[in-house]
């Protein structure tokens, strides 16, 4: 059993493989136990999944503050904030591939769950390709760090543009490549069909499969901002890989409670091009002011006051005009989740 004790990358392996045992033993926990039979999800227990996944976060923040130290737990806390909060942006371009789809709400957490899949081998590879990097080339924090404050002052003044679903280029390709079904088959992502040209059978993917495919292709591109947002908090590939997968783990619960208000929530974009700003510009003002970096717990705090601050904002801007737009009790309307992605 020596080999548990073996250092990969930077921590004992027994840290790595049992944060790992924790999460498969979660989805399967989610995907056999939870939601065995496909049903809807809705509002109610979206928070409450959503409450027990940022528990487990903020508890596994414990066990890194106990076993690695109080900075590196702030360094978590601090990660697994900016992780999730940025990841929310990624809400509103999931909401249009589903829409776009027609995907019903009782097959999307099927979705959502197998992307956590994808999420945890890519963002695992992304995540130790980086810190090989920042290992042998330290300067590329400074990279990192130039590339979050152009990424945040784009952000703070670009125009708000609709996700254009349609023009995606891997999803022509799969059109064009793959045979591939008109319709929904239940939750699955394949099935075997006969083929209208030969007559044969075959085997064709399901809009799902598609659906799934650009979830993936979303979280990657995201990743690209919030991957060197946690490298410029933390060089530990442990903490920048954990506080990543939590978080995306509770923001997929989330979802469906999400999704039916994103809309109110007008200020975010801005809250968060502001957090990428100080997250990058804080590397430069470590060295200007002779510090290794910013203390995490005044990280910390400055972080959680701008996201709070603009999704307060938010939500007491658009009180009037929630109650203004809202529909009678018993229009099909008054419920939005029961009727998104139809």
């Amino acid at each position: 059993m020596d080999f548990l004790i073996y250092d990969f990358l930077g921590q004992p392996l027994w840290m790595w493989l049992g944060f790992v045992a924790l999460v498969m033993a979660l989805l399967a926990f989610d995907l056999g136990v939870l939601h065995k039979d496909t049903h809807e999800i809705e509002m109610k227990e979206s928070l409450w999944l959503s409450a027990f996944y940022i528990t487990l976060g903020l508890l596994f923040g414990g066990f890194v503050w106990y076993q690695l130290g109080p900075q590196s737990g702030m360094e978590y806390l601090t990660g697994f904030v900016v992780e999730k909060s940025l990841a929310m942006d990624n809400i509103f371009v999931i909401a249009m591939i589903f829409s776009y789809f027609a995907i019903p709400r009782q097959y999307q957490h099927r979705v959502l769950l197998y992307g956590i899949l994808g999420v945890i081998i890519l963002r695992g590879i992304m995540i130790a390709a980086g810190a090989a990097i920042v290992e042998n080339f330290e300067w590329v924090l400074y990279l990192f760090a130039a590339f979050l404050v152009f990424t945040g002052v784009k952000m703070l003044f670009a125009s708000d543009h609709g996700y254009d679903v349609a023009s995606n280029p891997v999803l022509k390709f799969m059109r064009k490549r793959f045979r591939v079904t008109d319709e929904l088959h239940g939750h699955n992502f394949v099935v075997k069909q006969e083929d209208p040209k030969t007559g044969k059978l075959k085997t064709f993917a399901t809009p799902l499969l598609l659906a799934l495919v650009l979830v993936e292709i979303a979280d990657v591109i995201f990743a690209v901002d919030s991957i060197p947002a946690i490298f410029a908090i933390t060089t530990d590939p442990y903490i920048v890989y954990t506080s990543n997968i939590f978080a995306i783990l509770g923001l997929r619960a989330l979802y469906f409670a999400l999704s039916a208000m994103i809309h109110r929530f007008v200020y975010l974009k801005y809250a968060l091009s502001i957090v990428l700003i100080f997250i990058g510009s804080k590397v430069f003002l470590a060295d200007m002011l002779g510090l290794a970096k910013i203390p995490p717990a005044v990280s910390l705090s400055i972080t959680l006051g701008i996201l709070l601050t603009g999704i307060f904002a938010s939500l007491w801007v658009t009180r009037k005009e929630e109650r203004e737009e809202a529909p009678a009790a018993d229009s099909p309307e008054a419920n939005p989740a029961e009727n998104f992605g139809r």
